[in-house]
């Protein structure tokens, strides 16, 4: 039993060998660097199969260790460490005709970006086992058009400004 376990595994990992590629970047080369996104209540975005998970391009500075890297950040990222895990990095391919719009987006130091509320769009009430539910739709994003539908309570008290 034993000899069919560890043989199976060997295998496993033959093959998955095989197909890794072990990432390597040079200094000087500019890569993208993976962000999570959630929302400013702290849930994560699920549905945002659209939005962005990268950020970048940023430059290369040094190669720290075969799996560490330092990257060039700019002065809105400043609130994190420059030296990033390899499988945080992916590969930037220069094109002259690409144009990346600067955002004004704010990274934790755990790679989680915050996105706030822009607008109430509309409110709802539904109702439960006798029980009333307000809710609000949230405009997340204008341009992307993102939307969810969040307790009106939650919502008043994390953010009133929204509410007039």
């Amino acid at each position: 039993m034993r000899d069919r376990l560890q043989a199976s595994q060997s295998r496993q990992k033959a093959y998955a060998n095989r197909r890794r590629r072990p990432l390597k970047f040079e200094a000087g080369k500019h890569v993208f660097l993976r962000v999570t996104r959630t929302t400013g209540v702290g849930r994560a975005i699920c549905s945002r199969k659209l939005s962005p998970k990268f950020l970048g391009p940023y430059q290369i500075l040094r190669r720290i260790w075969p799996v560490a890297y330092e990257i060039a950040l700019p002065p809105q990222l400043a609130n994190l460490h420059p030296v990033f895990h390899v499988s945080q990095l992916r590969k930037y391919v220069f094109d002259s005709s690409h144009v990346l719009e600067a955002e004004d987006v704010q990274v934790r130091e755990d790679l989680r970006v915050v996105v706030q509320p822009v607008a109430i769009e509309d409110h709802q009430v539904k109702e439960r086992k006798g029980r009333a539910t307000r809710l609000v739709k949230v405009i997340w994003d204008r341009r992307t058009g993102d939307s969810t539908w969040e307790l009106e309570e939650k919502m008043r008290s994390s953010y009133p400004h929204l509410f007039w």
